[in-house]
């Protein structure tokens, strides 16, 4: 098989929920949540064994609900956290809470058990989000990256606040006031967030709980998803229901730095490259995944420089032409799968590799090109 061919896996049931166990940094492993409203809901634990292209899997019970989004805990390997939906008096809630898989499970490179499927494990309940205070929960939003050995949770909910630990703050405006979306940013020791509501953007600080910034219609209909630039700390992405996906500087953000239209229907998910900003991940209900490289607004826009000390002459003078901004440009489309492509996620181990996942419950585990990745490199 050839190295930048695709692996698949494909899901008994619908599925929408995807995340890379970041703390995992030695093993390629994501985390996929099933969408069922007949069977007991699952967690895939997929272990991608990147030498040899097999994928192994163990699944855990999620007997409280469908899964509409999870997150994984950046310091700790056994901990996640998922918001569901549960039924409660012919109502649909949606709540969330924090667990923790199973010992032997924690650590990627794990092999398949032959009754993994039929007989699951179970997670241990750590915390329950209570929604009767708050109303219905969007999503929970782990900090990138380990805070003082801990994780900071914000919690998103469907109703106009945001809940930082135990300090929360109120959306307040016109539209449609409930949270969509959000993303921690990795950057001022992680004390702000980015949100979307509606069609806007705003950005908080979660030493006062105030708002910082805010983009409004920053999209001409509903903001999908965030993600900021890991090596530029004012840069962020955002995606939404008009196809669009497009660049910010917070500083300034009376309009766009970059504007994609590459995606003909609504666009789910945008993650940046946690290594090498430039390369952005894209997915859409058009069924296709789209990985362009945004160099132009990277921390890199000449490429790799090398410092002057390290060249002879021959190689500065031949090198004196070379400092030109290099293009944007759409590096690859992937059309392996057949339905809308909710998420799509980078791995924490290996920054060549990356996920997808559609409603079907088709994950496809992708490559950048080689020939990019050589060129980024050297």
């Amino acid at each position: 098989m050839e190295d930048d061919a695709p692996v698949i896996y494909g899901l008994e049931f619908q599925a929408r929920a995807l995340t890379p166990q970041t703390a995992e940094t030695d093993a390629v492993r994501f985390l996929v949540g099933t969408q069922s409203l007949k069977y007991d809901n699952q967690i895939h634990i997929i272990d991608f064994d990147d030498e040899n292209n097999i994928i192994n899997k163990n699944v855990l019970l999620h007997q409280v609900g469908e899964i509409w989004h999870m997150s994984t805990s950046p310091t700790d390997k056994g901990v996640l956290a998922t918001c569901y939906n549960k039924t409660s008096d012919s109502k649909v809630l949606t709540c969330a809470a924090i667990w923790r898989m199973p010992k032997e499970l924690e650590s990627g490179s794990q092999e398949s058990t032959d009754d993994s499927s039929s007989n699951p494990q179970t997670l241990e309940l750590l915390c329950h989000l209570d929604n009767t205070t708050y109303g219905n929960m969007s999503c929970i939003k782990t900090t990138n990256v380990p805070v003082e050995n801990a994780s900071i949770y914000a919690v998103l909910t469907k109703l106009p606040l945001l809940m930082f630990l135990s300090s929360s703050t109120t959306l307040k405006g016109k539209g449609q006031l409930k949270f969509t979306s959000g993303c921690w940013s990795p950057h001022h020791n992680c004390t702000q967030l980015a949100t979307a509501n509606d069609t806007a953007i705003r950005g908080w600080d979660t030493r006062t709980t105030c708002q910082v910034y805010c983009i409004e219609n920053a999209h001409g209909q509903l903001v999908r998803d965030l993600d900021f630039n890991p090596n530029k700390q004012y840069y962020l992405a955002s995606c939404g229901d008009d196809c669009k996906v497009k660049f910010w500087d917070t500083r300034n953000v009376h309009e766009p730095v970059k504007t994609l239209e590459e995606h003909s229907h609504w666009v789910w998910s945008v993650r940046y490259n946690h290594s090498h900003d430039q390369l952005v991940l894209t997915a859409s209900s058009d069924s296709r995944v789209i990985l362009s490289n945004m160099v132009s607004i990277s921390s890199e826009p000449f490429g790799h420089l090398v410092d002057d000390d390290d060249l002879s002459d021959h190689e500065d003078n031949h090198n004196e032409d070379k400092k030109e901004p290099l293009q944007d440009s759409i590096i690859a489309t992937y059309e392996e799968h057949e339905d809308s492509v909710y998420a799509v996620e980078w791995s924490s181990a290996d920054p060549w590799l990356f996920a997808s996942l559609s409603y079907d419950g088709r994950l496809v585990i992708n490559r950048v090109p080689r020939a990019l990745k050589y060129s980024i490199l050297l």
